[in-house]
């Protein structure tokens, strides 16, 4: 029973968080929502056994990546005046275009996965940090470099426009 409990405390609490990451209006508070949010899913990974992956997602997603994210948002200095200037329509027509590449590529995958669904699938890790290591750095070696591109790239991104070498109409 103090388990369901748990979850339950848990799950509302990381809901409520990821909510408060969506309609916060201070970018600063939504990122701090967001670790909120991702020290909850921790916490339901404890609850699951998985402590492996709990001390990876705080390690890496709090630790690295959130702290990036505040870092790059402070760095931007992005108050309601800049917000403002920003045209509403290019935003949301921004936004409604990529959630529609999203939605197709989505729907894409999802065919071409049913397709190829009888072929030979990748064996489940032992579980062990040597087993999960090497699935990582043989089989999915291509996407986790993708991952550290990706991530180059938005911190790039966001250094030019911190710089202001890069002025939106």
């Amino acid at each position: 029973m103090p388990d369901a409990l748990l979850f339950y405390i848990f799950s509302g609490l990381m809901l409520a968080a990821a909510l408060s990451v969506v309609l916060n209006r201070q970018p600063v508070y939504a990122v701090l929502s967001l670790l909120l949010a991702m020290f909850c899913l921790a916490a339901l990974f404890v609850l699951l056994g998985a402590y492996f992956v709990a001390a990876l997602q705080i390690l890496l997603y709090v630790g690295a990546v959130l702290v990036l994210f505040l870092f790059v948002v402070m760095l931007l200095n992005l108050d309601r005046d800049t917000l403002a200037r920003l045209q509403p329509f290019t935003r949301r027509g921004l936004g409604t275009l990529v959630a529609l590449l999203f939605a197709t590529q989505l729907i894409l995958l999802l065919n071409r996965a049913a397709l190829l669904a009888p072929l030979a699938e990748v064996p489940a890790p032992a579980g062990t940090v040597r087993d999960i290591g090497r699935l990582l750095f043989t089989t999915y070696l291509l996407p986790f470099e993708l991952t550290s591109f990706l991530i180059l790239a938005a911190i790039i991104g966001a250094v030019t426009l911190a710089r202001g070498l890069w002025k939106p109409e």
